[in-house]
């Protein structure tokens, strides 16, 4: 028997593909997202994530590696028709390997633990959330919640501007955020809001206790609902004109002021 055909634009697993790269609610159904590119899909491979399946563009040359790959784990491999990819991803320049992961999102209880954690609540932008994600794994940090009413933190633009950071830190999808800042005061976190203006110079507050960052949206900060449940203001001093930092550069200089301090502890006997 010769290789199997190309999968066209209307078989049932590119129509399955397509909806899992433009729905939420899809990826939320079935507990699965895709993965584009070749460095991203052994990325995750190393991570141990769980990956269903390889989907690769019609194109001259042998397969990718991370075709052989994926193909002696027992994973299918699968090759897309001419054009088919380009109709179906939402990018200019689209990667010509893409695979489905199973969701890697944990419950809230599972990182009642760490030592740091960044709460976004009202995180909107993909790219915000995929470039906080990259900076709280660079800095250690220990999760990251994405309360209710953030962006979906598989959304592909999401994924691709983590740069793999999601399949390496603890990630929690969901809760309402005064639910979950109530559960981190329970589990003896210091609850830190990140603002504007008024608050405490990130600089001169001590991270070495358990801290969860709270992050707001990127036009309107945190919502006043979470004000009481806050137990203090952090804000990035500035010497320019500019009202405010993006909420993913502010939530990357947190994160390193953290790891500095928490560098340049004293180890414990």
């Amino acid at each position: 028997m010769g290789a199997p055909s190309p999968l066209g634009a209307r078989h049932q697993k590119v129509a399955r593909l397509r909806r899992l790269l433009a729905r939420r609610s899809t990826r939320h159904d079935e507990r699965a997202f895709v993965i584009e590119g070749a460095t991203l899909v052994t990325e995750a491979l190393d991570a141990g994530l769980a990956l269903e399946a390889l989907y690769v563009a019609s194109g001259p040359g042998p397969l990718p590696p991370v075709a052989a790959r994926m193909a002696a784990a027992g994973r299918r491999v699968h090759t897309l028709a001419p054009g088919v990819l380009e109709r179906i991803s939402g990018t200019v320049t689209p990667q010509p390997v893409l695979a489905i992961a199973a969701a890697c999102d944990v419950p809230l209880e599972a990182v009642a633990e760490a030592e740091l954690v960044l709460v976004c609540a009202e995180v909107r932008d993909p790219g915000n959330a995929g470039n906080i994600a990259r900076s709280a794994e660079a800095a250690g940090a220990g999760a990251i919640v994405f309360c209710t009413g953030s962006v979906d933190p598989f959304n592909p633009k999401t994924v691709r501007s983590s740069a793999g950071a999601l399949f390496h830190v603890p990630i929690v999808s969901g809760g309402n955020p005064v639910e979950v800042l109530e559960r981190m005061e329970e589990w003896g976190y210091r609850r830190l809001g990140t603002v504007a203006h008024g608050g405490d110079a990130y600089d001169e507050i001590d991270y070495a206790p358990r801290t969860a960052v709270v992050l707001g949206n990127e036009a309107h900060g945190l919502s006043s609902v979470l004000d009481r449940h806050l137990d203090q203001r952090v804000t990035i001093p500035m010497a320019g004109r500019a009202e405010s930092l993006n909420v993913s550069t502010a939530a990357a200089l947190l994160c390193f002021e953290a790891l500095r301090q928490r560098r340049r502890a004293p180890a414990t006997p």
